[in-house]
């Protein structure tokens, strides 16, 4: 599907669409890709980029002619520190994009509609959790971005089974993504993108934000990229489906990795509870993915945290995240 007409990757300056337009093109796609206040990083010839507000529903229609299969990766998104303190920034601009662009793909005939939400859906919990458990109970720090990728999620339903003439929709919910492109400035950059930062730079002390015993479930970019695509091509699928590892990792698992690749030896680490931190357990059932597809993780934490330590460090040799995204 995703090679026959234009695909749309809303977001194409951000994280997951910078990967997955790489991705496309490799395998022939013809690609359009939106941004707004960020310019790609990296552009592509054969790549139709367009300057749009995907707040406004004219931008929205106006990007959606001639698509077949649209990826919404779009989002206003940040680390923990504003999820914490200034969730709100999460809600209406999210909200308003996916309600756009969901309006304007069926307007004007879009035969598939991916949109990329989140593990943070899900409640907290001790036990690896599979697509039926989110159930409107959010862990607190969660409370605004679950509410909003949940109702978006909702609203996805909506267009694929709740009307006379539905429209091909997928949900996907992804782990902990982290790798090249990722978001590195300090304002918004998650957890192993924040830790590989400070460790590039030699930063000392190193203090990490709370006890460092969360457990995550982190992948890597390409892992869940190979895994999307075939989803994508299965038409008749909706989801929610869980792309992750499947694999739990503590912070403190992965702070001596991060350190290695970024040569910063011999340091004393030191742990701040006063600090935001995010949910502290998030284990990840994977079966149903597997079951549609047949697929498992190809790069290993160890070699995924040292290919994006050296992607940042060519990267960012000469300026700043901030310098460079503003």
């Amino acid at each position: 599907m995703v090679n026959s007409g234009k695909t749309l990757v809303t977001g194409g300056a951000g994280f997951i669409a910078s990967n997955l337009i790489r991705k496309l093109l490799k395998n022939g796609a013809e690609v359009r890709a939106t941004y707004f206040r960020r310019y790609p990083m990296v552009k592509h010839d054969d790549v139709d980029y367009v300057l749009a507000d995907l707040t406004r529903p004219h931008d929205c229609a106006r990007i959606m002619k001639g698509v077949d299969t649209v990826y919404m990766c779009a989002a206003n998104s940040s680390g923990a520190h504003v999820m914490a303190t200034t969730p709100l920034v999460h809600l209406t601009p999210n909200i308003v994009m996916n309600a756009n662009c969901l309006a304007a793909a069926y307007e004007y005939g879009v035969k598939r509609f991916v949109f990329i939400s989140s593990n943070t859906v899900y409640p907290l919990t001790d036990y690896a959790v599979s697509e039926s458990d989110a159930a409107f109970d959010f862990y607190p720090s969660y409370h605004v971005v679950g509410w909003m990728k949940r109702f978006s999620e909702v609203m996805c339903d909506m267009y694929a089974s709740r009307i006379t003439r539905p429209m091909s929709v997928l949900v996907v919910r992804p782990g902990n993504l982290y790798g090249p492109f990722d978001k590195f400035t300090v304002k918004e950059s998650k957890v192993i993108a924040a830790l590989i930062r400070r460790a590039v730079q030699k930063e000392l002390p190193f203090t990490v934000w709370g006890d460092g015993r969360d457990i995550k479930d982190f992948l890597y970019i390409d892992d869940f990229i190979d895994a999307l695509i075939p989803l994508t091509e299965m038409a008749n699928l909706s989801g929610p489906v869980n792309i992750a590892s499947g694999i739990p990792v503590s912070i403190r698992d992965i702070l001596p990795i991060i350190l290695d690749a970024a040569g910063h030896h011999g340091v004393d680490l030191a742990f701040d509870e006063s600090k935001p931190t995010m949910i502290p357990r998030r284990l990840i059932d994977i079966s149903y993915l597997q079951r549609l597809i047949s697929w498992h993780p190809q790069v290993s934490i160890l070699d995924g945290i040292k290919k994006t330590v050296d992607w940042y460090k060519e990267t960012y040799a000469l300026q700043s995240p901030e310098a460079i995204h503003g």
